[in-house]
């Protein structure tokens, strides 16, 4: 079932959007310091329209077709209104209709003022059904990688080794860049659909198409030279040169890739967490069939080792295809900007803070990575439990990854309505939501930690590793979900840049280099490289939860609203052309 517009609401949110539609004519121009985050888009509209910066357009008439639950504005606006608004009156130049729905905990303001567990329950609830089909969604995308390695694995271990060093220099060189551009989106999107002009998220979306598009063109050149790079880190020559013919059938998919971080961000933003989880529950039995017809099936349909990118590449096009018609046909174009000449400017602000998002995603991707490698200098059993349990750990963080996307979403419609208080009690709600879900991730660990090595293997030496280690892991569990969590709410404020700090220090000054000292110098072996990781998830998880705690919300609002406003007058200008 769809959750269309399913955009997140709260008890004081209906009133407040409504007063701030009403106020903003006779609010005029917020001064912005200089400087700052927002001076880029100031100038930009100035460069771009040619106009004075108090000037401010009509807001755009909204769009023909729109969903039932939008409200209407009343003439007059309720007196429960905080005693700044009371005197908003809707007026010709109000917008008719908004772009909000109501959650299943709505209910009368009056009757929720004291009821401070029950709005805990609520946004507690909101999140979790926020989380459900994202997870949903990660865990089928997965699948995507897990039925190519099978495919392959069947070959030969030569074979499997080259689409495991393929994936993983894919991911190292291109899907985690691609990832930390895309994660900008969490901070611009979800207040835009909230605020006065929700074709901002249109926008915006357009825009860091361009600029990632720009992005392919080095990762291109570092995969199509895959093999004489793998060749001067000393890899096999065989399994560098399987390895650079992944590298470049994958690469068929590799905008398709980048568009799907995007457009899985534009639904979302809209409360639509349910399409992309829909989308991939078609493609993903296609891909599994694929990788079967296209490596074992019939001749001439059977190419082997090529098989298995290709039909990911495929997979991959189909997603892009699927989110279009779905956009196109499927959901109201509310949130759609016309491409335009706006598409290709004001693209500095994206490139600054979708570096920051790369630090912050990437530094995390590649940290594995480094130990996978420093596991593999202590002994195949170590590489091999290695395998079992970051295999274990990934599966389980999918679930407070899943989350940090919820929490990022719903925290940012929150500052778009311009309720800080609510915005504070969903960063706490969802650290609360995420120890129980590292709760139940670390108990099944431990409870079954002398079984567990057996779903992956059956050398004994290997299965004694993995249940040594399992009550780290369990331990690393509850500070990898609150780190989680807490860069979720980090992207919801904008403060990539700060998140890619705190994981770069965590990773690279304290976690990874303790670890390989415990491994190599204290003879610790594999137990020491998981304690690093623990330590440097305790570092990343309490700074985290620190800052999301101490956050001033009400100056979070600010910043969206002054943001807004400037992108405002962007995309104002352009339909004033129009």
């Amino acid at each position: 079932m769809s959750l269309h517009y399913g955009t997140p609401s709260s008890y004081t949110s209906d009133y407040g959007v409504l007063a701030s539609y009403a106020a903003a004519r006779e609010r005029g121009q917020q001064n912005v310091p200089h400087g700052s985050f927002h001076d880029n888009l100031a100038e930009g509209a100035a460069a771009d329209d040619g106009r004075n910066g108090d000037e401010i357009d009509d807001p755009p008439m909204p769009r023909p077709r729109f969903p039932t639950p939008y409200r209407a504005i009343p003439a007059t606006v309720p007196s429960t209104l905080p005693p700044g608004m009371k005197d908003a009156i809707a007026h010709e130049r109000t917008p008719l209709l908004i772009p909000r729905i109501d959650e299943e905990g709505d209910c009368d303001a009056n009757a929720n003022a004291d009821a401070e567990r029950g709005r805990w329950l609520e946004e507690m609830r909101i999140l979790f059904r926020y989380t459900l089909p994202v997870l949903g969604t990660h865990l089928l995308e997965y699948s995507l990688v897990i039925a190519s390695v099978i495919s392959i694995g069947h070959l030969s271990t030569t074979a499997l080794a080259a689409s495991t060093l393929g994936s993983m220099t894919a991911s190292v060189t291109g899907f985690s860049i691609v990832q930390g551009l895309a994660s900008t989106l969490d901070t611009m999107l979800p207040s835009a659909w909230t605020s006065d002009n929700p074709r901002l998220v249109g926008l915006w979306a357009q825009r860091m198409t361009v600029v990632t598009a720009v992005s392919l063109i080095p990762i291109y050149v570092i995969w199509f030279n895959a093999e004489a790079i793998l060749l001067l880190l000393r890899q096999d020559l065989e399994v560098a040169r399987l390895a650079a013919v992944y590298l470049r059938y994958v690469s068929i998919g590799l905008p398709a890739y980048a568009f799907n971080g995007i457009s899985r961000r534009y639904f979302q933003s809209q409360g639509l967490f349910s399409v992309p989880t829909q989308i991939i529950l078609v493609i993903a039995p296609i891909n599994a069939f694929l990788n079967y017809f296209l490596v074992w099936g019939p001749r001439p349909f059977a190419l082997g080792f090529i098989g298995a990118p290709l039909a990911s590449a495929i997979s991959m096009n189909l997603v892009s295809i699927a989110s279009i018609a779905y956009g196109t046909f499927f959901v109201p174009r509310t949130a759609w900007h016309p491409i335009c000449r706006k598409s290709f400017q004001s693209l500095t602000v994206l490139v600054q803070l979708g570096l920051a998002g790369v630090g912050q995603t990437a530094s995390e991707w590649w940290s594995w990575e480094l130990v996978g490698l420093a596991a593999s200098l202590i002994s195949p059993e170590a590489l091999a439990t290695q395998s079992v349990l970051l295999v274990s750990a990934s599966t389980t963080y999918q679930a407070p990854f899943a989350l940090s996307v919820a929490t990022s979403v719903r925290i940012g419609n929150l500052l778009g309505e311009k309720n800080a208080a609510r915005a504070a009690l969903s960063s706490k709600a969802s650290l609360l939501l995420t120890l129980i879900f590292s709760g139940i991730s670390s108990a099944v660990f431990l409870i079954f930690r002398k079984t567990w090595g057996h779903l992956f293997n059956d050398d004994s030496a290997v299965v004694t590793l993995v249940a040594s280690i399992l009550p780290v892991v369990a331990l690393f569990q509850v500070f990898d979900g609150l780190s989680a969590v807490t860069g979720g709410i980090l992207r919801a404020r904008g403060k990539q840049f700060t998140g890619a700090l705190l994981n770069l220090s965590a990773y690279y000054v304290i976690g990874i280099p303790f670890g390989i000292w415990l491994a190599f110098k204290r003879d610790a072996g594999l137990h020491g490289l998981w304690y690093g990781l623990t330590v440097s998830l305790v570092y990343s998880a309490v700074a985290g939860v620190y800052l999301a705690l101490t956050t001033d919300w009400a100056k979070e609002v600010r910043k969206v609203e002054e943001r807004l406003e400037e992108s405002g007058k962007i995309a104002d200008g352009e339909a004033g052309n129009h």
